[in-house]
Parts: C-alpha cells; sequence; structure tokens
C-alpha cells in the first residue's frame, strides 16, 4: 500500500465542515439499506442527537441496554465494573440464527486454535471481530460513534446486512474507559456554549489536571494488553482469549491538525515475531478503510507515524494472538468544534468518520472471512511448530509474591504453566516447589510465550512509538531459565493459589520476617496501623540455625499493645493476607547483631504525601497512588500543587515528587519544602524531579552533559536522527551493594531496572554512596543508541543525601512503571520505611 493513498473527492471545505455542528442521524448512516423503525434511535434513549453532546457513560449503557431489549440481534452482558464501580458492558451482535447456535459457534472457533485444526472447514465458519472504542476517554469520538453503529447493526434491514450478520460474530465494547469517558464528558459538556467556539484557548479544549485520557487511577490502559493490572483489561482479556477474534479495532484520536490515520503503521518498525503476512492482510483491510473514506471524501494516511511493535497495546496485542489489530487515530476537536489547519473541525466530522471505519471493518471482515480464518489456523499451527521441547522455569525462592504475581498474569493469557517438581539448581539459582513455575514451550501461546520472555537487543529501526523492552522475568526480578528440562516440570497448575505460609510458632520473645517478600512492606504497615513497634536489622544474623538477611524485621513481644497468644493471632492474620513468614524465636542471643543491638532501629510508622496536579506527570503520580492503595493498602495523601502554599507539612514522614511537567512547585513552594527536610522529612524525587533537586540544592549530584552533533544528516533525516537518541523504555542492569537499606529484601546482587530517560548521573567518588550502579555492560534487553550507552555505563540511577535533619532520595527512573514492574517496587518501600537510615 502506498504511504498516501490518493483520494477521489477533494471538494470538503472548510464551510462545509462547520456547518456539521447540528446534525441527525442520517449524517451518519448508509442510505444502501433501510431501518427497522421499532429499534430505539439514539436520540430517543438519551435524549440529544449523536455528536450533539459528548455522551456520558451512564446514557452509552442505558442506550446499549435499550437496545439489547428491543432487538434479537443483540445480547449484552457486564463483565464486571471499573474502579469507580461502572459497568463493563459487551454487546455480542450477530444474526438470531447465530445467537441460537452461539456456543458451538464460539467452541468451532477456537477450534482453529487447537491441534487438529486442520479437520475443520471454514467454508461458513463466521468470522470474529471485537470492536473497542476509545480506551482513552478524552479521545471520545470513538465511543459517540458507537451509538450510531450500534444503532446500525441493530435496526439497518436488507441483504446487506444479512449477509454481515449470518458471515460475522462482532464483540462490540462501546467503552473501553468508561471511568475516563465520563469524566471527559463531564467536562466537554459543561463548557459547551450554545454558539459553539472553536477557539483553541477557550477552556472547553484545555481540560483540568490529570484529564480524561487515562483511567481512575491515571493509567494510560491502552499498554495494559499485554501485563493484565487493570480490571478494565482483565474483562477484555478474558473476552479475547474466549474468542480470539480475528481483527481487533481499537479507535482512537490524535492532534487536530491531522487527519485520518488507519494501520499498517511504518513497516520497519513492526514487531519481527508478527508474521509478514499479518501486515499484508492488515493493507488489504485498509483498502476497504480508504474506500469508505473517499467515499465521504474524509483525507487520511497509513504507513506513518505509527508502529506495531509493543504487544500490550490493542492494535499489538491481537498480531501475536493469531489475529490482526488496527488502529484508528481521528483528528481531535476535543470537544464540539476546534479551529485546525484544515478549517474548523467539529465533533460530528469526527464521529463520522470513526462510524464509517467502524462500518468499512466489517465490510473487510465479510469480504475477507475465509482468507483470515485460514491465516489464524496457520499463525497456531506455526506457533505450535516453532515451540520446540523444553522448558522455561522462572522463580525466586525467597519471594513467593512475586513468582505468584507473574503466573497471574500468564493464567490470564492462557500460557499453560506446572508446578515444580522437585526442588533443583540451575546456573546457581535455586528453584524451590512453591515458589517456581515450569513453562512448557511446546504448546499454543509459543509465540506469546516467547514474546514475554525474549531479550532483544538488535533492530531493524531505531524509532519506537512506545517502549522497546518488557522482559516479564526482568520487570519482576525473578531467577529463569529458558533451557529446562520437561522433566522437570510436576502437575499443571489450574488452580492457582497465593503460597500460605505455616503460622508462626508462640513467642514470648519477638518474632521476625525477612523483607524478601513482595508484600512485605504491606505486612509491616499492617503491624505499624495496629500499634505495634517493629525494627529493622542493618546487618544479616543467625539465630536458631536459621540465618536472617539485612533488612529483616524485628517485632518484640514485651511492651506491646498486643501480647502473648493475641500477637501471635494478629502475625498469623497478617501472614494469611500477605503470604509472609513470621518466626516465634527464643532467645535474642544471635550469630552477628543480637536483637537487643543499636543495629536494630525503631521503624517510625509512615505518612506519605504525593504531589499531584498541575505540573506533575499524571501517569506517574498515578503507579504510585495505585501501588500504596491497592498493593499495600497503605494511606497517601494526594497533595495538589495549587494548594501547597498553605499546606501543613508537619504531619508528612515522607513527601513524594513523582516527575514533572514544567514547573510544578513556585519559589515559596520550594523554600517551604527546604523547611520541611530540614526540620526532619524524607523527600523523594523521579526522572526529571532531579533536575528540581539539584538545581535547587536540595541534593547534591552531578549529570553528566553530552553534546550531540547531527553529522552527515540531511534535514529531512533530522527528527529520525533525534528520535534514535531517546530512551523510549529499555532494561538495564545494575548492581546492588545489599547492605544499604535501599537494597534491603534483595537477595541477588544485580538488579534489572526499567529506564526511559536520558538523566545519567556521575557515580560518587565513594563506592558506599552507589549502592545502585549501573554495570560496564548494562543493557539487557531494549534499544539504546551507542553514545547513550556509554554515556550510562558505571552511573548511578539512586542518589541521597542529608539536608539538615532530613534526607532527599532520587530515582533518575520509574521504579513503578505501569504497576507491572514489580522488580523494582521494593526501592520505593525501602526509601520511604528505612528512609532515615540512609
Amino acid at each position: 500500500m502506498k504511504k498516501l493513498l490518493l483520494l477521489s473527492f477533494l471538494c470538503i471545505t472548510i464551510t462545509s465542515v462547520a456547518q456539521d455542528y447540528n446534525v441527525d442521524l442520517d449524517y451518519y448512516l448508509p442510505t444502501d439499506v433501510t431501518y427497522n423503525k421499532n429499534i430505539p434511535t439514539p436520540k430517543s434513549i438519551i435524549g440529544h442527537e449523536v455528536g450533539e453532546w459528548h455522551v456520558t457513560h451512564d446514557k452509552l449503557v442505558y442506550y446499549m441496554t435499550a437496545l439489547a431489549e428491543a432487538s434479537d440481534r443483540i445480547t449484552l452482558e457486564n463483565r464486571g465494573t471499573t474502579f469507580e464501580g461502572r459497568p463493563l458492558v459487551l454487546l455480542t451482535i450477530t444474526s438470531p440464527a447465530n445467537h441460537s447456535t452461539i456456543e458451538t459457534i464460539r467452541k468451532n472457533h477456537i477450534g482453529l486454535t487447537e491441534s487438529g485444526s486442520n479437520a475443520l472447514t471454514t467454508e461458513n465458519m463466521p468470522i470474529v471481530v471485537y470492536q473497542g472504542f476509545s480506551i482513552h476517554g478524552n479521545e471520545a469520538s470513538g465511543s459517540n460513534a458507537s451509538l450510531a453503529a450500534a444503532y446500525y447493526l441493530a435496526a439497518a434491514q436488507g441483504p446487506k446486512i444479512d449477509e454481515l450478520l449470518k458471515n460475522t460474530i462482532i464483540l462490540f465494547d462501546p467503552s473501553l474507559n468508561p471511568d475516563g469517558l465520563q469524566r471527559f464528558s463531564y467536562w466537554a459538556n459543561m463548557h459547551k456554549s450554545e454558539n459553539i467556539n472553536p477557539d483553541p484557548y477557550d477552556r472547553e479544549y484545555d481540560e483540568v489536571w490529570p484529564g480524561g485520557r487515562t483511567n481512575h487511577y491515571w493509567f494510560d490502559m491502552n499498554r495494559d494488553w499485554l501485563p493484565v493490572q487493570l480490571p478494565e483489561s482483565r474483562a477484555r482479556i478474558t473476552t479475547f482469549h474466549n474468542w480470539y477474534p480475528n481483527i481487533l479495532t481499537d479507535h482512537h484520536e490524535m492532534g487536530t491538525n491531522s487527519s485520518f490515520f488507519f494501520q499498517p503503521g511504518i513497516p520497519s518498525r513492526t514487531n519481527p515475531l508478527t508474521p509478514k503476512l499479518n501486515q499484508e492482510l492488515t493493507g488489504k483491510i485498509g483498502n476497504y478503510h480508504a474506500k469508505a473514506l473517499d467515499k465521504i471524501g474524509s483525507f487520511y494516511y497509513t504507513e506513518e507515524n505509527f508502529d506495531d511493535f509493543y504487544y500490550g497495546k490493542g492494535s499489538t496485542f491481537p498480531d501475536i494472538n493469531g489475529g490482526i489489530g488496527i488502529l484508528f487515530e481521528q483528528a481531535s476537536s476535543r470537544g464540539h468544534g476546534q479551529e485546525s489547519d484544515n478549517g474548523i473541525l467539529t465533533f460530528p466530522f469526527t464521529v463520522r468518520n470513526q462510524f464509517t471505519a467502524a462500518l468499512s471493518t466489517l465490510e473487510a471482515a465479510v469480504g475477507m472471512r475465509k482468507e483470515i480464518l485460514d491465516y489464524q489456523r496457520t499463525f497456531y499451527n506455526e506457533a505450535r511448530s516453532e515451540g520446540g521441547s523444553g522448558a522455561i522455569v522462572f522463580g525466586d525462592e525467597k519471594d513467593a509474591g512475586k513468582t505468584y504475581e507473574l503466573a497471574q498474569i500468564l493464567q490470564r493469557q492462557k500460557i499453560k504453566f506446572h508446578e515444580v517438581k522437585n526442588d533443583f539448581t540451575k546456573d546457581g539459582k535455586n528453584y524451590k516447589k512453591g515458589f517456581s513455575y515450569i513453562i512448557p514451550k511446546n504448546q499454543k501461546q509459543s509465540r506469546l510465550i516467547k514474546a514475554m520472555f525474549e531479550k532483544r537487543t538488535t533492530f531493524q529501526d531505531s524509532l519506537f512509538y512506545d517502549i522497546s523492552a518488557w522482559t516479564f522475568p526482568l520487570a519482576f526480578n525473578l531467577d529463569y531459565s529458558e533451557d529446562v528440562a520437561l522433566s522437570q516440570a510436576g502437575e499443571e497448575v489450574t488452580d492457582l493459589q497465593m503460597k500460605i505460609q505455616n503460622a508462626p510458632n508462640t513467642s514470648n520473645y519477638a518474632y521476625v520476617m525477612e523483607w524478601h517478600e513482595y508484600y512485605s512492606p504491606k505486612a509491616l504497615n499492617l503491624i505499624l496501623k495496629e500499634g505495634l513497634r517493629a525494627k529493622v536489622g542493618m546487618s544479616p544474623f543467625t539465630l536458631e540455625n536459621v540465618t536472617y538477611d539485612y533488612g529483616t524485621v524485628m517485632i518484640p513481644v514485651q511492651n506491646q499493645k498486643l501480647q502473648g497468644a493475641a500477637l501471635n493471632k494478629f502475625l498469623t492474620e497478617v501472614s494469611k493476607e500477605t503470604g509472609v513468614k513470621f518466626t516465634g524465636v527464643q532467645t535474642g542471643l544471635t550469630k552477628g547483631i543480637d536483637l537487643g543491638s543499636g543495629q536494630f532501629r525503631a521503624i517510625e510508622m509512615p505518612k506519605v504525601g504525593l504531589l499531584v496536579g498541575e505540573g506533575i506527570n499524571p501517569s506517574d503520580a498515578g503507579e504510585i497512588w495505585h501501588l500504596f492503595d491497592t498493593r499495600y493498602d497503605m494511606l497517601i495523601t494526594k497533595l495538589d500543587t495549587k494548594n501547597f502554599g498553605r499546606m501543613d507539612l508537619s504531619k508528612y514522614t515522607d513527601i513524594i515528587l513523582p516527575a514533572t511537567w514544567g514547573s510544578a512547585l513556585d519559589k515559596d513552594d520550594t523554600e517551604k519544602l527546604k523547611d520541611w527536610v530540614r526540620t526532619g522529612g524524607t523527600l523523594i524525587g523521579f526522572r526529571n524531579a532531579g533536575r528540581y533537586l539539584e538545581s535547587n540544592e536540595l541534593l547534591k549530584m552531578k549529570f553528566k552533559k553530552k553534546q550531540d552533533t547531527a553529522k552527515a544528516i540531511t534535514f529531512e533525516q533530522r527528527g529520525d536522527y533525534f528520535g534514535a537518541q531517546v530512551i523510549g523504555g529499555a532494561i538495564f542492569e545494575a548492581k546492588l551493594d545489599r547492605s544499604h537499606p535501599i537494597a534491603f529484601g534483595y537477595k541477588n546482587s544485580t538488579l534489572p531496572m526499567f529506564r526511559n530517560t536520558t538523566l545519567f548521573v556521575e557515580a560518587d567518588e565513594n563506592s558506599y554512596n552507589n549502592p545502585i550502579q549501573y554495570t560496564a555492560s548494562p543493557l539487557l534487553a531494549g534499544y539504546i543508541s551507542k553514545p547513550n550507552l556509554e554515556e550510562l555505563k558505571n552511573t548511578v540511577p539512586f542518589k541521597t543525601g542529608g539536608l539538615g535533619r532530613g534526607q532527599v532520595i532520587y530515582f533518575t527512573d520509574n521504579t513503578n512503571f505501569r504497576a507491572f514492574w514489580y522488580g523494582t517496587n521494593k526501592l520505593l518501600m525501602n526509601a520511604i520505611f528505612f528512609g532515615d537510615e540512609m
């Protein structure tokens, strides 16, 4: 397909687009069918025309429910709720005859992905299409178009629609992000004028922080298709694997001055695990989009800007699962109508383009039905033949929690795995039953397994729309080997459960817990919240023939709020809730530091503030909020930057400054923050907040300065040249000083760390001030330019220093990335609980 397909309709004018403010349903609908008057129109249910107002999620669900009640072509199911309690609805749309045998159709379709699929015929098999709208809530033309599309599929009459419904099972997801859609629709509607003002400076087009793009915890959910950490994602991934759709569409918006994009993306940026035929079929489907958009005179482009590399996006995830993912990007009005380089871009116009692409997708599905079904069958047959023999083992002999969380992802992605038959050692790492699992390579999802576990460092292109590495065992900081005999595998895991520790033996002296388990911070917080005293050991020790590592937490029995059996019962409940092991000990005499030593330091109950609001990166802030609130059940106070000057900071032990957008705190705010640190507070900064810390003399450190001179680069090439110097997201190896409190709970001497900045901090001349330092050969997975790799070597991703009686702690990169970088979450927890010991 050519990069730009020529349009056959070039007569759209600014005037005609501007007239599209007030339209009725006929503006969107094809005229080659008739419409059943017994099917309710959107206006008859929600009270306004499609595109007249931004539909709220409650009205959207109300209409979809009414359609399902009125039409025998539609069934509706609620697959769960968002964090804010909104339903995650799905419409299954097909002919009444197909509905009567829908489970048989589903099982036959799934059969194409299984062994023995060659016995199935695709001659009359329906194709399955998943249509998803507006995963970014403020890219609302998709969900608003779903109103018209659902009406069309329910009400249209004639041979054309009969043929479509007979040959297609449509999994129709009208809002992939209900919370974000609701937030944005409220904003856009609240600022709508009777006389729509298209001035881009109007408040309607400038959302208040954090905007409607994200979900409740401010996550970009279009990066969660592979990690599956959010409830919205889990619902749609369950649907995906229940059906394995052949085509999945993902309706988005982009800059106001753009036109309309559909895939394929840039060919050189396609993940090499994606079959070439996938992209060829995507291109053929694109011809249907081009024809449909030509017919209504809409401009578009393809094979530019966007790529198909990271499998965690909606338009790329199907590509590694035997389907075809298609991204649509519509120029955004970001409200009801906005000035653009192409004239006034009205909201109804954007809705019509999305509606048109939704229908052209279905036309392509019918026209290419057998070809695409046969591709799916071939994909899985080839995947099984590529799997080979042997297995992958992963785990952590000290941390069943992280191991369990990765196993949950495998389970959600329908990857088969087994218990370890017996404890064994491989490459110097111990794999214990209950702490490790084995994945056979020869299975249906062998390509998805490879995509999740491979460490790729060579690439055809040096530019990436998103991250270039996401190796899951590295993200979880788990030991793993890709070369294990399948004979090490025990029973297949079909009922995954968190490991339950034995109840602690009763002690009248003290209880100890190691800090290795992922949920140790949750356990410690529960203990401190109960009003119990706890101390952390600064050195290892051996007690009653057990060796305890750096960071072991000790809970004395005497002089506690709970005594005797009550204390034991409480710790037993904490253990059940967190999976953390407690051991009752009968003496304080050890080999190493005794339990009464000053090397056991009292731990204070943290009171944590998180800076949010204008000037703060909402994604980074949301990841921290989510970590505290949903993983560790720890209270965290969101401190809005606009009110910072009026706040009493004395109540907080720790304040977190996430990555910033511009200036978050003014001069007076900064002085107030410095005074708070001087009086004993711990300030923790991330990413580009380091520049703020250094320039305002909160923390002394030296950033490397790199001269970047482009030689033999043309004007046309300049964008690609500078883009190649970006670290979009890769994984690097750092060495750890495990005696430093920031490294408590880590059993290995190295740590894989995610990085997507070019902030390089020079190491201190005193080695003890470099507890985390990149190695001389740090690249583990992903892309980094050679100059940047040289700059990164032996630098430090962590820096800390005292200021008065307080402490300032800095991480160059995000330790909480997208909620699935479990392996470095504990760094932040160590900063919270043990920061005053650094």
